[in-house]
């Protein structure tokens, strides 16, 4: 199997070599240029030419991929068409999808069926060159927006963008009781807990730093509507911060034992602040409240919020 990409030089990413184009540019790992080039598998044009030759805007660099540059060149997710894949932004290398609350993310086994990337799998069946390759996840019972690449050669782009900070992830959580201070950060490392291996707490075995911004949205005499960023991405890491620092999502049943909600855990990924492989376009995508949340909860963030 292969892969091919023809890509124009963008107005702004001209007057440089085709090896800075392609590697501090476009973000391809160095190993992957090395392919293209031992390979001669990248023209310029129409034409093969050496990495230190200068691109304008405009010129069309075409770049042919066999899989060996790849980690995981192909995609083995069994193809299910049954479950819904509400595809929230689309291009030729990605999209964004709007997981629904209780789908897993990815399965756990091969022959697994019934998860988010089986459901993209049966949305891009039939389209000989796209399949779905994981770029992140979310906990099963956390509903919102999340990335899916459609190849293999994006995932080392997306990948180094959300190391970089580029890429980011708002999310909005309802927590139990009035959070007082309107804004801040919580810092506090997140590691194992030796008590449940379901579980991650702060400061827990083999810690690790994590970061999370919140903002307050709304309150109420019970409850808080808060915005939350990731500048980490530390398993269950809202959930643990939240629940840390005294305000635990409502519907949580590993970190808010006891408590009920008929909407279930009140975790929803609103947002992807995106950069666009390649064009290196910035986008927003934002994805709806879950139908099963309240209306006034779904009400509670204006445009100016989001």
């Amino acid at each position: 199997m292969y892969w091919e990409i023809t890509q124009e030089v963008g107005l702004t990413q001209g007057e440089q070599s085709l090896r800075e184009l392609l590697q501090r540019t476009w973000l391809l790992p160095r190993r992957i240029v090395h392919y293209l080039r031992v390979n001669r598998a990248v023209t310029v044009d129409g034409k093969y030419q050496a990495m230190n030759t200068w691109v304008k805007r405009g010129m069309q660099v075409h770049m042919v991929f066999n899989g060996e540059e790849f980690r995981t060149p192909e995609s083995h997710y069994v193809v299910n068409e049954t479950l819904p894949c509400t595809v929230l932004y689309e291009n030729r290398d990605l999209m964004v999808v709007n997981k629904p609350r209780g789908l897993k993310s990815h399965p756990n086994w091969q022959t697994e069926k019934q998860t988010m990337m089986n459901a993209a799998a049966g949305y891009l069946a039939g389209h000989s060159q796209e399949a779905p390759y994981m770029v992140h996840r979310l906990d099963q019972q956390t509903s919102g927006a999340m990335i899916i690449a459609k190849n293999p050669v994006v995932v080392p782009i997306l990948d180094r963008n959300i190391s970089l900070g580029r890429i980011k992830r708002r999310y909005v959580a309802v927590v139990q009781g009035q959070v007082s201070q309107l804004s801040g950060t919580w810092t506090q490392p997140i590691g194992r807990d030796p008590q449940d291996r379901r579980k991650r707490k702060v400061e827990g075995m083999a810690a690790k730093s994590a970061v999370t911004h919140y903002q307050v949205l709304r309150r109420t005499y019970t409850a808080t509507l808060l915005a939350l960023t990731l500048e980490t991405g530390r398993t269950h890491q809202l959930r643990v911060h939240c629940a840390a620092n005294g305000h635990p999502i409502i519907g949580d049943p590993l970190y808010f034992p006891g408590n009920t909600s008929q909407q279930g855990l009140m975790l929803h990924g609103i947002q992807q602040r995106i950069v666009v492989p390649f064009t290196n376009e910035h986008r927003v995508i934002t994805a709806p409240y879950p139908s099963e949340w309240p209306h006034a909860l779904r009400e509670m963030i204006t445009e100016e919020d989001e």
